[in-house]
Formats: structure tokens, C-alpha cells, sequence
């Protein structure tokens, strides 16, 4: 059991679902970004999703494409991403953090190392987007044997003959990419969205969370209604890209954590 199982059997005894928030580590800079992924769980957060700067984001639009640029910018490694994450467990031991990136980064640390160190900066999950079930062997069942969840996301155009082989393995949670395309370029509808998870959930037990496409407390609510939960990322991203403050920050993802939670 993760910190993520123990997250959702606490959803489901209190009859909640689940609202996940996206922030890139190191933007826009080092202190701003720990300070707001700190505020995050009293915003209602459920679950934190890290992103990993990395310079080739294929699955990432423009918004958290700059996002990742700031942060590189700024010195942002992988190292410091797993030492934020350490930082961020000083003061709270229970809030699930996924880290969310590519595969360069961990291949070029090591998957031996790189696990070690993640279990001990205290990550609870991956979701890697360019390592498909295939190449489960590289880092998945590694990552499993390791005691961390593998989080594998399922689009619309994941067909039922390719559907059983994206669930093999996968942990956690199901992560369903509500549109075709990069994140943040159009509005999930939950009309849409609703027979896909349902779709998926025949096949798994694991709980399905809706990402990519959500800007609103309505339509995360909307969304949670047919999931069982909702992920924001370039919204919360967008605003952070804009200068906003910490404090406005967490006010805007406290009302998208209230959309979720009243579903």
C-alpha cells in the first residue's frame, strides 16, 4: 500500500472524490515553487503531481512547455526535484506526490539510483509519458518492485484491443487523457469523457482520474461527476507563468478542489 491506495480508500470511506493538482518543480523559481507546493494539501489538494522539467516535453503544450523552460532556466535538475520533495516531507508525510516527466532524465541517473533516491525523497508514484507498456521491463516493474506506483495514461484513441495492455501493470490510479492533443489546448466535456471512463473502468478496479482540459471549479466538478477524480495542470501552471503570487495561486486551486470535491 502507497500513500496514493491509502489516499483513495480515505476518498471512497468518506465518499469523495479525488482532486490532483499539476505544478512544475522550479517554476518559476526554486522558493516560489516549494512554497506553493506546500500550500497545495490546505487547498484541498488531494494528490500532487510534480512535473520534471525536461527539454522535450512531446505530450506538453505551450503553457508547461514554458513552464519546464523557467524552471531550466532557473538550474532545475532532477536532483533538486527529488531534494524539493524531500524538503516537502519535512512538513507533511502523508500527501501522495507523483512524479510526472520523461525518460531521459531517469535513464541518465539510473533506474537503480534514481529509484533509491526517489523512495527516499519520499515520491509515491511515476507517470512517465514516453515509456509505453513495452518497455514495462526498463522502469515500471523496477519502480513496483521498489514499492512505488506506475501510472499509465489511457487517451481516446486507446481502443479496446490496446486498452488491457496499457492496464497491465499499471497502479494506483488510471490517468484519462480527456482529449486528443497536447495539455491545454481544449476543454474536456464531461459528456465525452463519461462513457470512456466507464469503458475503463469495466476492465480495472484501479480508480480513473481525468486530466487535460480542465480550467474551471464547474467543469472540475463536471468531470469528477463521471470520474473519479480530476487533474489541473495548465491552468494552475498558466497563472503561475503569469506572476502571480503564491497566496493567488493556492485561491484559485482551492476553488478547483471544491469543484471535485462536490461531485
Amino acid at each position: 500500500m502507497t500513500r496514493i491506495d491509502d489516499k483513495f480508500a480515505a476518498l471512497r470511506d468518506e465518499g469523495k472524490k479525488a482532486f490532483v493538482a499539476y505544478i512544475m518543480a522550479g517554476d518559476p523559481d526554486t522558493e516560489t515553487s516549494l512554497e506553493i507546493m506546500k500550500g497545495l494539501p490546505g487547498t484541498g489538494v488531494d494528490i500532487i503531481e510534480l512535473g520534471l522539467p525536461f527539454t522535450d516535453p512531446m505530450a506538453d503544450g505551450p503553457t508547461i512547455q514554458l513552464a519546464g523552460q523557467r524552471a531550466l532556466e532557473g538550474g532545475m535538475t532532477l536532483e533538486k526535484t527529488l531534494a524539493m520533495a524531500t524538503e516537502f516531507r519535512k512538513g507533511d508525510d502523508t500527501t501522495p506526490i507523483v512524479l510526472m516527466g520523461y525518460y531521459n532524465p531517469i535513464y541518465s541517473r539510473g533506474v537503480d539510483r534514481f529509484l533509491a533516491d526517489a523512495m527516499a525523497a519520499g515520491i509515491d508514484g511515476l507517470i512517465v509519458v514516453d515509456l509505453p507498456p513495452e518497455e514495462d521491463d526498463e522502469l515500471c516493474i523496477p519502480a513496483q518492485k521498489a514499492g512505488m506506483n506506475f501510472i499509465r495514461l489511457a487517451t481516446p484513441t486507446t481502443d479496446d484491443k490496446r486498452l488491457p495492455k496499457v492496464l497491465t501493470n499499471t497502479s494506483g490510479f488510471v490517468y484519462y487523457v480527456s482529449i486528443t492533443g497536447i495539455t491545454g489546448a481544449a476543454e474536456a466535456e464531461a459528456g465525452d469523457v463519461g462513457p470512456e471512463v466507464a469503458r475503463i473502468k469495466s476492465q480495472t478496479d484501479l480508480p480513473v482520474i481525468v486530466g487535460f482540459g480542465i480550467k474551471t471549479p464547474e467543469r472540475s466538478e463536471a468531470i469528477a461527476k463521471v470520474a473519479d477524480g480530476a487533474v489541473v495542470g495548465s491552468a494552475i501552471v498558466e497563472l503561475i507563468g503569469k506572476g502571480k503570487s503564491p497566496a493567488e495561486v493556492l485561491d484559485f486551486v482551492s476553488g478547483l478542489a471544491e469543484g471535485a470535491h462536490r461531485a
